[in-house]
């Protein structure tokens, strides 16, 4: 008769295998969502584009925003535009 022999799991790849399962939901591109928020990217609209950037003054990629590859080129034009224009900084060093 021939011995199971049953293998241990470590504790490291337990921690990983429970970190993977408890991973959240994807992020949700808030434009798809709400088809009226789609009329607010526009350069004018400074307050709206600030949610956008980092304090540092660079824009936040769209896998910490969570918006969609289409929204995420119209608001990085919108924000080099509104740069253009004076209306955001180009950085908030100092």
């Amino acid at each position: 008769m021939v011995k199971k022999i049953k293998l241990r799991i470590s504790s490291r790849l337990l921690k990983k295998k429970a970190k993977r399962a408890s991973f959240s939901s994807k992020k949700q591109c808030r434009f798809v969502n709400n088809p009226e928020m789609v009329h607010e990217i526009d350069y004018k609209n400074a307050d709206f584009l600030k949610q956008f950037l980092t304090e540092r003054g660079k824009i936040l990629p769209a896998r910490i925003s969570g918006t969609s590859n289409l929204y995420q080129r119209k608001i990085s034009e919108a924000i080099k535009k509104s740069r253009t224009m004076a209306l955001l900084p180009y950085n908030r060093a100092g």
